[in-house]
């Protein structure tokens, strides 16, 4: 096993080693446990989320041993980097991997948990939350700073930031980390990256007026670019589920 965890809590180091060795008996289930599995610990120090990744395929085992970080080690990397240029995210605490001589097995990426008061799948689904268009646009600049901190969060998705509402306004915190890349964005880049959050037209309407105020930028061309960009993503999404429907009905006849 190997253990990677931050110096602020490597007092703690028993504490995780029990919650990783014993992830499947200890514990209780959180969020959605479709790929990997989600569960929230309580430890001494507060409430941890355990995010275990699944056992990846036989290529995939090879390459993470050899070639490539495993997805918990990107996780816990990159929300460090989150942190270092003033991007909210639930603070990171260390990520573990079981690989064998040949082949990578098992690996945990921990972190804080974060009580939130909304995702922002929620904004997708109920136009009733108070202060709904305030969310919507602090969120737009939320996503301005991203881009400005060279950050391209590829799974910039409805379920993967986090709305949390305080005194001030509101904060977000981006989870599901391990895919991102770093350095300037052009301007396709940065529209293209809100192609996964929306089918409603209405949302990307007010996301680019906030976003070309931000940029300045014709509203416009933001709009246009960016509610393209959204159908073509969602023709290419519901492509992939019509093959994997055939795909599955061949393979059960």
């Amino acid at each position: 096993m190997k253990e990677v965890i931050k110096n602020s809590y490597k007092v703690y180091k028993d504490d995780l080693s029990e919650v990783i060795l014993e992830f499947d008996s200890l514990g209780r289930n959180f969020g959605n446990q479709d790929r990997n599995a989600l569960k929230l610990f309580d430890l001494p120090f507060g409430v941890i989320n355990v995010k275990s990744f699944k056992i990846p395929n036989l290529v995939n085992k090879i390459a993470y041993r050899f070639f490539r970080k495993s997805k918990a080690q990107r996780s816990y990397e990159y929300a460090n980097i989150l942190k270092s240029k003033g991007i909210g995210t639930p603070e990171p605490i260390a990520y573990y991997e079981f690989q064998s001589l040949f082949f990578f097995g098992k690996s945990f990426y921990v972190s804080q948990q974060i009580d939130c008061d909304y995702t922002y799948r929620e904004l997708t689904t109920d136009f009733s939350i108070p202060n709904y268009e305030t969310i919507l646009r602090q969120f737009t600049r939320f996503t301005f700073q991203l881009h400005e901190q060279e950050i391209n969060f590829l799974d910039h998705s409805p379920g993967n930031t986090l709305i949390k509402r305080t005194t001030a306004g509101y904060e977000f915190f981006l989870v599901d980390l391990n895919r991102m890349k770093f350095g300037p964005l052009t301007f396709e880049e940065r529209i293209k990256n809100f192609a996964k959050l929306t089918i409603h037209k209405s949302m990307i309407e007010v996301m680019s007026d906030e976003y070309a105020k931000c940029i300045q930028r014709d509203y416009n061309e933001v709009f246009d670019l960016m509610w393209a960009s959204t159908l073509e993503f969602q023709e290419r999404f519901h492509r992939r589920k019509r093959i994997k429907k055939k795909l599955k009905f061949w393979k059960n006849h």
